[in-house]
C-alpha cells in the first residue's frame, strides 16, 4: 500500500470511529436520560407507598384507641370472673370403662368368605 492509501483508510477509520462514539454517546445519554425519569418514578411510588403506610398505621392506632376506650377496666372484668376451682369442676371418669350405651361386645370382623362378605352375624 502506498503512503496515500494508507491515509485514505486512516481518514475512514477516523470517521467510522466518530461516528461509532457519536452514537455511543447518545445511547448512553438516552440511558442516563431514562434512568433518572425512572428515579423519579420510584421516589414518587416511594412518597405514595410511605404515605398509605402512614395511614394504615393511624388507623390502626384509632382502632385500638377506640378499642381500649370501650374495652371494660380490670376491675369491670374481674367482678364478672367466675373463679376457675380446678378441683371441683373436674370430671373424674375412667377412659376404660366403656361409656353406658355401648355394649361389650366381640370386636367384630369382615371377612369375605366363599365369595360373600361377612361382618359379625350378617352375611352380604
Amino acid at each position: 500500500m502506498s503512503h496515500r492509501d494508507l491515509k485514505q483508510l486512516e481518514a475512514r477509520l477516523d470517521k467510522g470511529l466518530g461516528k461509532i462514539r457519536a452514537r455511543k454517546n447518545e445511547l448512553l445519554s438516552s440511558e442516563l436520560e431514562y434512568i433518572q425519569k425512572r428515579e423519579m418514578e420510584l421516589q414518587n411510588d416511594n412518597l405514595y407507598l410511605k404515605s398509605k403506610v402512614d395511614e394504615n398505621e393511624r388507623r390502626q392506632q384509632q382502632t385500638l384507641n377506640m378499642m381500649q376506650q370501650t374495652a371494660p377496666s380490670t376491675s369491670e372484668y374481674q367482678q364478672g370472673f367466675i373463679p376457675y376451682d380446678p378441683i371441683r369442676s373436674f370430671l373424674q371418669f375412667n377412659i376404660m370403662q366403656q361409656p353406658e350405651y355401648y355394649t361389650q361386645q366381640e370386636d367384630r370382623k369382615v371377612f369375605y368368605l366363599d365369595g360373600k362378605w361377612t361382618f359379625g352375624d350378617l352375611k352380604f
